[in-house]
């Protein structure tokens, strides 16, 4: 009789440990260590593109990065005592990653926002915790920005020992950012061209900062939304969130910037969803901004000239305004899709842009004495 024997089940693959991220004990260790992705045709032309660094695979976006730092160094200066509560203005992401750092090192989170907040962010930002208290009218001079600022002051007064990371201001969410740059340096080897968003300044400055201590030639590209006045712009309404400003915050590293480029809601749309549609890898307002003038810069640039461009978060929050149809018909979103280039100016206060254009001469528009470059900060 043939005995029929089976045969053995096959050895386990090897995967190099390398390869492995150990278990973790902590969300903290979920945050960092972000994929870079390289994005060609057909969103850009033939043959060109650019990387970009996936901030949308940390759990809330780029800014569990410095939530977490900037809650890290007040607990070790004493500025923060363990139970004390965290109140910050923000219109979302920075909020996630608040609510992550409570979670993480037990406080209790306030996050002031304004009507303009997504219902997707706040059942999130309600679901892991945090309180949500909302300023109901702008600012006469300041815009919401300044409303909810005002707010987090009448919040702190009524919370005896509360703390506020005053993101736009605190250094320490410039330092935060080392890691990213660093990462950088070891994915790519080399970075030629770095193309940021600006909101508080915070990213643009610790990022471009460590690298351009590395690459001395880099250049480094700003973007910005139009109708913001970090650049020197006059304020308007603002329908993009997350990037741009009503204020000047101190973070922003003027001296660090060799272009910058302005960029309208229906383009930042336009560049979004040509990406989600050809490269799958998208995300919101900034994404699209970030992307459009990547896009040129690949166009433009030496084909030898490496360019990252730093997404700061991913398409999930953006399911009812960006990538919805109604809503964007709403605003006048579609069927504006972005010029082949931008238009130019030589300074951020020739005059009132309405649509992506680009200025390379970049000046701190208060031209404040004995400010200080924090482009080196976190080097």
């Amino acid at each position: 009789m043939n005995h029929l024997t089976a045969a053995p089940p096959p050895a386990p693959a090897q995967v190099p440990a390398a390869a492995v991220r150990h278990p973790l004990r902590s969300a903290a260790g979920l945050v960092g260590d972000t994929p870079v992705l390289w994005i060609g045709g057909p969103f850009t032309a033939s043959g060109r593109g650019f990387w970009a660094k996936l901030e949308g695979h940390n759990p809330g976006g780029i800014k569990d990065r410095t939530a977490l730092h900037m809650v890290r160094a007040a607990r070790a200066r004493g500025d923060l005592v363990p139970g004390a509560r965290i109140v910050e203005s923000t219109s979302g992401t920075l909020g996630l990653g608040l609510a992550l750092a409570g979670a993480v090192h037990g406080h209790p989170v306030t996050v002031v926002t304004d009507p303009g907040l997504e219902p997707l962010m706040t059942g999130l930002l309600t679901a892991h915790g945090a309180g949500i208290d909302v300023v109901t009218a702008p600012h006469p001079d300041g815009g919401w920005q300044e409303a909810r600022r005002r707010r987090v002051t009448e919040l702190l007064a009524a919370h005896p020992g509360a703390w506020c990371p005053d993101q736009y201001d605190n250094p320490d969410n410039v330092a935060a950012y080392a890691p990213l740059a660093r990462e950088l340096v070891a994915q790519l080897g080399r970075v030629d061209t770095l193309v940021v968003s600006v909101g508080t300044g915070g990213h643009s400055a610790g990022v471009g900062g460590v690298l351009r201590g590395h690459f001395p030639h880099l250049r480094v590209v700003g973007v910005d939304t139009t109708g913001s006045t970090i650049f020197g712009q006059p304020a308007a309404p603002r329908l993009m969130r997350g990037l741009g400003s009503s204020v000047f915050p101190r973070n922003v590293a003027y001296g660090l910037f060799d272009e910058v480029h302005w960029v309208a809601a229906p383009e930042a749309v336009w560049a979004a969803r040509h990406l989600a549609r050809h490269h799958y890898a998208t995300g919101g307002w900034s994404v699209g901004a970030v992307a459009l003038a990547a896009r040129w810069l690949a166009r433009t640039l030496p084909a030898d000239n490496r360019i990252v461009a730093v997404f700061p978060d991913g398409p999930q929050r953006y399911v009812g305004t960006v990538f919805d149809d109604p809503y964007c018909h709403r605003n006048g979103l579609l069927g504006r899709p972005p010029a082949d280039d931008p238009d130019e100016i030589t300074d951020g206060r020739d005059r009132a842009v309405a649509r992506w254009t680009r200025c390379t001469r970049v000046t701190d528009p208060l031209a404040r004495p004995g400010r200080h470059d924090l482009a080196g900060a976190a080097r």
